[in-house]
């Protein structure tokens, strides 16, 4: 009895070996310094903000080298798995621009030559790999149960040893094949553990693209590659679907780079030309001066449902993780705003080596700088979409008179240097609440003026600008001389400059008696152009703000 009998009898039905596999899934032909890589998610049915740039770091990487980025769905982790997690990684991923080229399109349909790309459906094509590694003596089957394995973990707990299946702790790894065979003959449940070839104290070197060369000590572990449901680990998983996807660059999130001596045996013991390791920092919290990384269960803006739910452009979000991607992309689009993300050429070695600091007010103020560059008409269809979803009174209110709403949008925005008021589409509706009368007369409204605190004085400012001054038809010349006037008549300079050089003789100037109408008109000293506002609610409306202050 030899190892191919014991591989054919856990292998009865896998006729196929790994040449054949070779042939199936040929060497790409792409362009040279083409990049293969993947995003491989599991189907758990949250996408976080870690995700999603690792997925946009590997689609611009595989875009600007006209190579292939894959989306592979990794769901043997059976217990895990969601209803809907594929649809939901796809969608989710597609909102921010990452398109695949090769994957799932749904739960049911996928694209490309090299699937199939959900790996519980590749499971012919592990047991291939698995037997061929049985058949070479580099595999073996392990009968230990939990129990045993619980027992070997507390002698070396006990024993100040390393915990792990190796060496003298391997309990299954020098059982001979008859032994092997009978039990599984006996149907004793059984996994596979890839017999390692390594020695713990020998140090290992390997140049990961991102944070350069490490040191690691060999893997002596006999990991399990095939559980005893009969699919494989993320270990193997990987290994076959990167050699036979012929991924060149496996970029992906810097946790699995202790993993990495074991996926180096695992290409070595198939001869397997090993891809590149890209690995990527995590983002990072600064927690009340403690740094940690960010969370997904602690932090809610670890989750992309936070942006949607406050109404941050998708465009911002990408925009900001391109400045983490890497560090000099924010200096090029400072100088480069009228072009696309896929303009710029990312590269590796900007990709920052430690973990970058998640600045939500830096996001803030990008999505300050993207919202100013949109044209009106196409702000107000975005806040609808997302009104629509989120805010349904308000969007009845903001879509009943869509002009009106799209004049609101365009004061002071398709200007040389447009108003920067908004960092995502929720704010609109308390930006601009004081335009919306179904909205502001609900509001419980404290008018404080900063400069002008004689209440009678303010109601006379009131009432003389309404009955002497106020003409819708004015230009914004006329209108703002004839607050020069209003402010002379009550003592006030008609130029900053004036008060300034000469106070004793004013109360004021110009600029007081501004904030007095424009508080008094929306309850804020600080608004968009309040000319502007005043065209657009119109005589009768100012009449009755400003009335209803000079009745109190």
């Amino acid at each position: 009895m030899n190892n191919k009998d014991l591989a054919n009898l856990i292998f009865p039905n896998i006729n196929k070996t790994i040449m054949d596999y070779e042939n199936i899934y040929p060497k790409r032909n792409l362009p040279e310094g083409s990049i293969v890589t993947r995003y491989a998610p599991s189907p758990t049915g949250f996408i976080h903000i870690g995700a999603l740039l690792a997925s946009f770091i590997a689609s611009s990487f595989s875009k600007q080298t006209n190579g292939v980025v894959i989306l592979r769905i990794e769901d043997t982790d059976t217990k895990r798995t969601m209803d809907n997690g594929i649809e939901i990684i796809i969608n989710g991923l597609r909102e921010y621009g990452v398109i695949f080229d090769e994957g799932p399109i749904s739960e049911n349909e996928e694209i490309g030559s090299y699937g199939p790309y959900i790996q519980s459906n590749r499971k012919e094509i592990y047991h291939a790999f698995v037997k061929y590694l049985l058949e070479e003596g580099k595999a073996y089957p392990c009968f230990c149960s939990e129990e045993e394995l619980e027992t070997t973990r507390n002698m070396q707990t006990q024993a100040r040893e390393r915990i792990g299946y190796y060496g003298k702790w391997a309990k299954c790894r020098n059982n001979s094949i008859e032994e092997s065979y009978n039990r599984i003959k006996n149907n004793e449940p059984f996994v596979i553990r890839f017999k390692s070839p390594g020695d713990f104290n020998k140090i290992i070197t390997y140049t990961d693209v991102i944070k350069g060369n490490i040191e690691m000590p060999e893997n002596d572990l006999d990991i399990v590659i095939m559980k005893s449901d009969g699919l494989p680990t993320y270990h193997f998983a990987h290994l076959v679907d990167d050699h036979l996807m012929r991924t060149t660059h496996v970029i992906r999130a810097d946790e699995w780079v202790p993993s990495v001596p074991i996926h180096i045996q695992l290409f070595e013991a198939f001869n397997f030309e090993k891809p590149y390791f890209c690995h990527i920092s995590p983002l990072l919290k600064n927690d009340e001066g403690s740094i940690r990384k960010l969370s997904k269960r602690k932090d809610p803006e670890c989750a992309m449902s936070f942006y949607h739910e406050l109404g941050v452009p998708n465009e911002s979000v990408l925009l900001y993780l391109a400045t983490i991607a890497n560090s000099d992309f924010e200096e090029w689009y400072l100088k480069n705003k009228d072009k696309n993300i896929s303009d710029f050429t990312f590269t590796f070695d900007k990709i920052g080596k430690s973990g970058a600091l998640f600045d939500i007010e830096k996001l803030k103020n990008i999505s300050k700088e993207f919202i100013s560059t949109l044209k009106a008409n196409d702000l107000y269809d975005r806040v609808s979409d997302y009104l629509l979803k989120y805010d349904n009174e308000f969007y009845q209110i903001f879509t009943k008179d869509k002009d009106y709403s799209i004049k609101i949008l365009n004061i002071q925005r398709e200007v040389e240097k447009p108003r920067k008021d908004l960092t995502h589409y929720g704010g609109v509706k308390n930006e601009y609440i004081y335009m919306y009368d179904e909205l502001y007369d609900k509001l419980e409204k404290h008018y404080i003026y900063p400069y002008i605190t004689d209440k009678e004085e303010v109601k006379c400012i009131l009432k003389v600008y309404i009955d002497k001054y106020y003409d819708q038809n004015d230009n914004q010349e006329d209108w703002f001389n004839k607050i020069k006037d209003l402010s002379q008549e009550f003592g006030y300079a008609r130029e900053v400059k004036d008060f300034k050089n000469n106070q004793s003789m004013y109360k004021g100037h110009v600029g007081d008696v501004s904030t007095i109408l424009r508080i008094a008109l929306t309850s804020r000293d600080k608004t968009i152009d309040l000319y502007s506002i005043m065209q657009l609610l119109g005589k009768n409306r100012i009449e009755d703000r400003y009335n209803k202050i000079i009745d109190e």
